[in-house]
Order: structure tokens, then sequence, then C-alpha cells
């Protein structure tokens, strides 16, 4: 729990920062030490930003404080002045992850968020078609159905207590997307051309598991644990994916694998705590040390290099470490 709570502190001092300079507004920049584009949060990184509330939430089950719950009010207020006033935007998965974080939320009773948790649940059910039998699409007026958004929009179906689209969407991705011979989840398939991109990521996983586990079907769940541990992390640690969007990959398979080893009635379970425990620990040895704080690697297997390389500055990265931390302190 220490581990954890150093990198709450780390991240928040180096990235927690008022909007345009507004009294009462905080959000996370985008880099450290900031370019004068992300001082000025030029570039929207609507679902790091969802990932940054996951993570308070989590800091907050862990060690809850009053000061962290007004903090966690602040934050969701300004994401929706950023987001110009809107919850929702065009990319199914940016919203499903920021649904998500609001419902835990509103389950710790920490603000009301109705209102945004039914405006993405609405925007959400818009994207299924029945193209290619099922599924939403990437992002609105898009050919590509991925695990990505559907993934986290099951998550959040389930949760919302929509079964029969949870399902739907969770059983298309297992038809569609889950390969037969390894039990790893594919990346996505195009509508216009009807090619499977087989690209296999550690976030697909994750997102993949999360959804099984939300709906008790733990064969599959149990199956995709099996795959990532021979597979994905082969030596026991979860990949690193670069800076950018895949500084949060493997930490969102970390988050559900402890969600796995804690709650998965199948051998399996072990084999998920292994891997987030294994994981955290080469994160946390491999920290650079600085002013604020531990600075992680975007490769857990690796150190971080001193001064940050370009992936290390990003906020994506530092709330990936962060977020394995968290994830390993339940375990």
């Amino acid at each position: 729990m220490d581990r954890a709570a150093a990198a709450e502190q780390a991240v928040c001092a180096r990235h927690l920062r008022r909007l345009w300079a507004l009294p009462g507004t905080v959000l996370g920049r985008s880099g450290w030490p900031p370019t004068v584009s992300q001082r000025l949060h030029w570039h929207w990184n609507y679902w790091w930003q969802a990932h940054l509330l996951d993570s308070l939430v989590d800091a907050q089950l862990r060690q809850p404080t009053d000061e962290r719950a007004r903090l966690i009010n602040r934050f969701i207020a300004t994401v929706h002045r950023r987001n110009f006033g809107s919850w929702v935007n065009d990319y199914y998965d940016d919203i499903a992850w920021l649904g998500l974080a609001l419902q835990r939320v509103r389950r710790l009773q920490l603000s009301t968020v109705d209102e945004p948790i039914e405006a993405i649940s609405k925007r959400l059910h818009e994207g299924w078609t029945e193209d290619l039998g099922g599924g939403i699409w990437w992002r609105r007026g898009d050919s590509f159905k991925n695990t990505p958004a559907n993934g986290p929009a099951a998550m959040f179906h389930a949760r919302k207590g929509d079964q029969e689209r949870a399902g739907a969407m969770t059983q298309w991705l297992t038809d569609t997307l889950v390969d037969p011979e390894t039990g790893l989840v594919w990346d996505g398939i195009r509508a216009d051309t009807g090619e499977l991109v087989k690209h296999i990521f550690s976030y697909c996983q994750g997102v993949y598991l999360g959804a099984c586990l939300e709906q008790s079907r733990w064969d599959d769940a149990a199956r995709t644990i099996r795959a990532v541990e021979k597979h994905v992390a082969p030596q026991g640690i979860l990949p690193g994916s670069e800076g950018g969007d895949g500084g949060l990959f493997s930490a969102i398979a970390a988050r559900y694998l402890a969600l796995a080893a804690n709650n998965l009635p199948r051998p399996e379970a072990e084999a998920a705590k292994r891997l987030v425990q294994n994981s955290a620990e080469a994160c946390w040895n491999g920290v650079a040390q600085e002013k604020t704080g531990p600075l992680f690697s975007a490769y857990w297997d690796k150190p971080a290099p001193n001064p940050p390389g370009k992936a290390e500055r990003d906020l994506s990265v530092q709330i990936g470490g962060w977020m394995l931390l968290e994830a390993a302190a339940t375990l």
C-alpha cells in the first residue's frame, strides 16, 4: 500500500493542475515537464483522464480522505468543462472508460453522476449494429469494430444491470475476436473488407477478461488468464507498449487480472495474482527517483531512464504505473 500511495503522490504532484488557470478546476497535464501546449491542455486525452479518475477512486478505496473526495468532485466537473460542456465524444471506447470510472464514483457516493452515466449509456447503445454479427463500432461513423470499444462497453452495461446487451456484446467478442487456438483476444475486424486485425495487445486481453468477470463467465476468464501467462507475459511480467495510448495497455490488463485474482473461483486466480505481483515488483524496482517521487518506466522489466525519456514523460505511462501498484495493493 505504501508503494501505491507514493505513486499517487508523485503522479498528482507532477500532473494535476488547474484547467486554463480557472479557480476550482483540476485536470491531468498530459506530459511532464509540460510543453506549452500541455500547459494549455491543447490536446485532449479524454480517456487518459478517465483512467486518472479511476486511479483516484482506487486510492479512495485504499485509504479514504475527505480531501481526495473533494478532488474527485472537482476533477469530474473539470472533465465536463474541458469537453466543452458534453460528457461524450465520438469514440465509444473513450466514453465507456469514463462511464466505468463514474459508476465506481457513484457506488462510493462520492458525487452525483447520474446525468453523465445516462448520457454515456445512451451513446453506447446507439453504437450497436448488426453489421458483422453485432458489437459496437470503435467510433461513430467508422467501419471498424474492436475489442477496445466492446470490452469496456460490455463491462459498463453489466454494471448498469443491462445483462442482455452486456451478454450479447461479450458473446460477439468471444465468437468473433477470440483466437480458438491460443485463447488470445484479437484487436478487431473491418466491416468494409471483413479483415480480422489480429494484433495482440495486453489491453484487449484485459478488457475481455473484465467483461467476463462482470458476468461470471468463469471459463472464458480462466482461458484468457492462461493465454496471457503463456503468450503475452511468458516471463511473468506484463509487457510495455511505449508511451502515448500504449502507456495504459498493460495497466488495464493488471486491473482486471487483480479482480480475477480476488474473485475468480478457478485455479487460474493464482496465475492472475502472480502476474500482477511480479509486474508490480519489477515496475517498482525500475523506478527513477525524482524530487516529486517515483517515475515509472514505460517498460516494467527495464529501469526508467534518468532524465526521463519521451515515453516516461507521458501521463499515460505514469498513470499506468500507479494503476498497477493500486491493483497489487488489493492482493
